[in-house]
């Protein structure tokens, strides 16, 4: 997980008011002086903005807190799921709700409706969202990897694919689209999700030019659900990314959670 310095005290007192005791926002216990170090937590240039409207940031945040553990779990290079977990949900995709290119694949039940919501208004454009991957059990994903590894080679393979337990695709919650190759980005179906998936829930785990991040390429297919309220706060205070917010959940969703005022 990436880290950063905590902010430094003046900027700290710049922001806030020496002495100043009121709650930032009514639904938390926060001071100016117990949010400080949750803000600590974000790097330049969103923990500025954070810390210059802070009880906008609190409201924005505040549905994220009562939201599934797993919707916003970190899952990348350094963070990994047990090799048993498997989602308690899962579902078969199946025609004509979803296109898929191949039978088995499943899906979170509990957020079915939100995929076939965004394929239904995607088709409604003349569209065709077809499936190409979604879970993957942790075997799935080791074998996948190492049939890459072996092709490409391990330092190649690892910068387009994930190792067992540290892929996405297993919490049952992400979705490849289309032909899964960069070109993908420059298709009808490939500029609609990168200008809609957002209002479905949907967000784009590995951005163009974020691979220092993201420890990925730029896959344009590769959308996780992380339901609307969270692609609203990933959009207005973490830069479109969802590393930076599921890295910022990870450190502090259970502080600013505990917050919550009773």
């Amino acid at each position: 997980m990436l880290r950063f310095p905590l902010v430094p005290l003046l900027l700290v007192a710049l922001a806030f008011p020496v002495g100043a005791q009121s709650l930032l926002h009514p639904a938390y216990t926060f001071t100016a002086e117990t949010f400080a170090p949750v803000a600590a937590a974000l790097p330049e240039p969103y923990r500025t903005a954070v810390l210059a409207d802070p009880k906008a940031f609190l409201a924005d945040y505040k549905p994220l807190l009562s939201k599934p553990n797993d919707l916003l779990v970190l899952v990348d290079k350094k963070n990994e799921l047990p090799g048993e977990y498997e989602p308690d949900d899962l579902v078969t995709l199946k025609a004509p709700a979803v296109v898929v290119n191949k039978g088995g694949m499943k899906f979170r039940k509990a957020y079915l409706p939100a995929l076939i919501a965004m394929i239904s208004a995607a088709k409604k454009q003349g569209l065709t969202l077809q499936v190409s991957s979604a879970y993957r059990s942790w075997v799935y994903q080791k074998n996948t990897f190492q049939m890459y590894a072996n092709r490409d080679g391990l330092a190649t393979a690892e910068r387009y694919s994930a190792r067992p337990g540290r892929s996405q695709h297993q919490l049952g919650t992400v979705i490849d689209f289309g032909s899964v190759e960069p070109s993908f980005a420059d298709t009808k179906e490939g500029q609609w999700l990168d200008a809609h998936a957002e209002q479905f829930g949907f967000s784009m785990s590995y951005p163009k030019d974020q691979e220092a991040l993201t420890g990925y390429v730029f896959e344009p297919w590769h959308f996780r659900y992380i339901g609307v309220e969270a692609c609203a706060v990933q959009k207005k205070w973490f830069g479109d990314l969802q590393q930076l917010l599921t890295e910022f959940h990870a450190s502090q969703g259970a502080v600013l959670k505990a917050a919550l005022r009773k």
